[in-house]
C-alpha cells in the first residue's frame, strides 16, 4: 500500500527512512529533468552532423525543451498543489520516459525538436513536484538541510550532464543520452509510489485555474519565443514582435485573472514578501549567468580548443564535486544564520570564477587557466544554490509549496533560455558572427565577463532584499 496522505503538517525528519526516500525520489526525478537541460549541449555538434541540419535546427533542440518547461512550470506546480504533488510527480516521470524514447528514435531534426518540446512539458510536472514534496513534508527544523541535499544532488546531475553526455556520445551514440533516462525514471516512480507520502493543498481551490494556466503559458511562451528566434529571423520580423506583444499582453491578462479570481493558481500575495520577490529576482540573474556561461564554455572547449565531447564534459567535473560536498552543509547553515550572507557571498565568488574563465583561449592549459576559474565558480555555486532555494520556499506558506516551487523553477529555466539566446548577441558571437572558431573565440571572453556581471548582480540583490526569518517577520 502507498504511504498515507500528509495534509498540512510537515513532520518528516531528515534522519528518518521516509525522509531519505523522499530526497532520493526527488533527486532522481528532478535530476533527469535538469540533466536533459545540459547533457544535450555536448551532443549538439554530433546531432547536427548526424541529422544533417544547420545551427538554427540544433538551437531548437535545446530551446524547445526549455521553452515548454519554462512556460508550464507554474501550471505544473499548481496542479501538484491541487491534485497531489506525488501524483503529478509520477505522471511527469512516466511522460518524461515516453518522450525521451521519442527523442532517442527521432529520424530527423523536426521530430527530435517536437519530441524535446513534449519532453519539456512532462518535466514541468515533475520538477516543481520534486521540490514541493520536500518542502511540504519535512519538519521546519530539517527543511533547510533537506533542500540543501536536494539542491546539491540535483545540481550534481546538472553539472554532470556534459561529462555523461560526452562519454555516451563517444562510447555509443548521441541517442543514448535520452535512453539513459528510462531506468532512472522507472526507479524514481517505484520509490515515489512505495515510500513517498502524498501531500496537497487541502484548503485551496478544488478545480484547476484554466484561464490562469493558459495565460501564464502564453505569456512565458511568447516572450521566450521572441527572444530565442529574434536573433535568427530578425527583430523586425512580424512573427517576433507579434510573439513579444502577445507575451506582454498575456502577462497583463494573467495578473488581472489571478487578482480577480476567487481561487487563483498563483496567489499574488506571495510577491508581497520581500524574501520571495528578492530571491526570485536573484534567481533570474544567477541562473541566467550559470546557464549561459556553461553553454558557452562547452562550445569554447570543443570548437575552439579542440576537446572531444568527453574531454569537454570532464572539464566541468569539479563543479559537480563541489556542489555535492557543499550544498547540504550550506543549506543547514542557511537554516541557522539565514540565507542572506551565503546568497550575497556565493554569487560574488561565482562571478570571480566566471571572470577567470574568460581567459580560456587557444594555447592556454587546462590546469593553469581553466581549472582555477572552474573551481572558484563551483565554490560560489556550492555556497549559493541551497540557501537560494531555501529562501524562496521559506517565504511561502507550505500549502503553496508547489506553486512557489513552480515560480522559482520557471524563473530559473526562463533565465537559462534567455541567457542562451541573448548572451551570444551581447558578446557579438550570435549567428554568423560566431560561426567559426576564430570568430567565436573573439567574443567568448566578453560574454563570460557579462555573465560574471549578472552573477554579481544576483549577489547584490540578495544583500538588499534577503533577511533572516526573524528580521523578515518584523519588516
Amino acid at each position: 500500500m502507498p504511504p498515507s496522505v500528509v495534509k498540512s503538517q510537515a513532520s518528516v525528519r531528515y534522519s528518518s527512512a521516509t525522509g531519505k526516500w523522499i530526497i532520493l525520489a526527488a533527486v532522481l526525478g528532478s535530476g533527469i529533468a535538469f540533466l536533459d537541460s545540459t547533457v544535450v549541449n555536448v551532443a549538439i555538434p554530433t546531432i547536427r552532423e548526424d541529422l544533417n541540419t544547420g545551427l538554427a535546427g540544433v538551437q531548437w533542440t535545446i530551446d524547445a525543451y526549455l521553452l515548454t518547461l519554462s512556460a508550464l512550470l507554474l501550471t505544473g506546480g499548481s496542479l501538484g498543489d491541487l491534485y497531489g504533488r506525488r501524483r503529478m510527480f509520477v505522471f511527469g516521470l512516466i511522460g518524461f520516459a515516453a518522450t525521451s524514447t521519442l527523442c532517442a528514435i527521432a529520424p530527423n531534426i523536426a521530430v527530435l525538436n517536437i519530441s524535446r518540446a513534449l519532453q519539456g512539458t512532462a518535466a514541468a510536472l515533475l520538477v516543481p513536484g520534486s521540490l514541493a514534496m520536500i518542502s511540504s513534508s519535512f519538519h521546519p527544523a530539517d527543511r533547510g538541510r533537506a533542500i540543501g541535499a536536494w539542491s546539491g544532488l540535483a545540481g550534481v546531475t546538472t553539472a554532470f550532464g556534459p561529462f555523461l553526455g560526452g562519454f555516451l556520445i563517444d562510447a555509443v551514440s548521441w541517442r543514448m543520452i535520452f535512453l539513459i533516462n528510462l531506468p532512472l525514471a522507472a526507479i524514481a516512480v517505484w520509490i515515489a509510489v512505495k515510500h513517498v507520502p502524498e501531500t496537497r493543498d487541502e484548503e485551496g481551490a478544488q478545480r484547476p485555474d484554466v484561464p490562469g494556466a493558459f495565460a501564464a503559458a502564453v505569456a512565458l511562451g511568447g516572450i521566450l519565443y521572441g527572444f530565442i528566434e529574434g536573433p535568427v529571423v530578425g527583430w523586425d520580423s512580424p512573427s517576433i514582435y507579434g510573439a513579444l506583444v502577445l507575451g506582454v499582453v498575456a502577462s497583463v491578462a494573467f495578473v488581472m485573472i489571478e487578482a480577480l479570481k476567487k481561487e487563483p493558481m498563483l496567489h499574488l500575495s506571495l510577491f508581497r514578501s520581500r524574501q520571495f520577490s528578492g530571491a526570485n529576482a536573484a534567481t533570474l540573474l544567477i541562473y541566467g549567468a550559470l546557464s549561459g556561461a556553461m553553454f558557452l564554455v562547452v562550445i569554447q572547449f570543443q570548437t575552439v580548443l579542440g576537446y572531444s565531447p568527453l574531454e569537454a564534459g570532464a572539464s566541468l567535473v569539479p563543479v559537480t564535486l563541489l556542489l555535492l560536498v557543499m550544498s547540504s552543509r550550506t543549506g543547514a547553515l542557511a537554516t541557522r544564520i539565514g540565507p542572506r550572507l551565503p546568497m550575497t557571498v556565493g554569487p560574488l565568488v561565482a562571478a570571480v570564477g566566471l571572470g577567470l574563465m574568460a581567459a580560456i583561449e587557444p594555447g592556454t592549459r587546462y590546469l593553469t587557466t581553466a581549472l582555477p576559474g572552474i573551481v572558484v565558480f563551483g565554490v560560489g555555486l556550492g555556497i549559493t544554490v541551497a540557501p537560494l532555494t531555501t529562501a524562496v520556499l521559506a517565504a511561502a506558506p507550505s500549502r503553496y509549496a508547489g506553486v512557489a516551487s513552480g515560480v522559482n523553477n520557471a524563473v530559473a529555466r526562463t533565465a537559462g533560455a534567455l541567457a542562451v539566446a541573448i548572451l551570444p548577441i551581447a558578446g557579438g558571437i550570435a549567428g554568423e558572427a560566431g560561426a567559426t572558431a576564430e570568430r567565436f573565440n573573439s567574443g567568448f571572453a566578453r560574454t563570460m565577463l557579462i555573465a560574471a556581471a549578472l552573477c554579481a548582480g544576483g549577489g547584490f540583490l540578495s544583500f538588499i532584499f534577503i533577511r533572516k526569518p526573524d528580521e523578515q517577520a518584523e519588516s
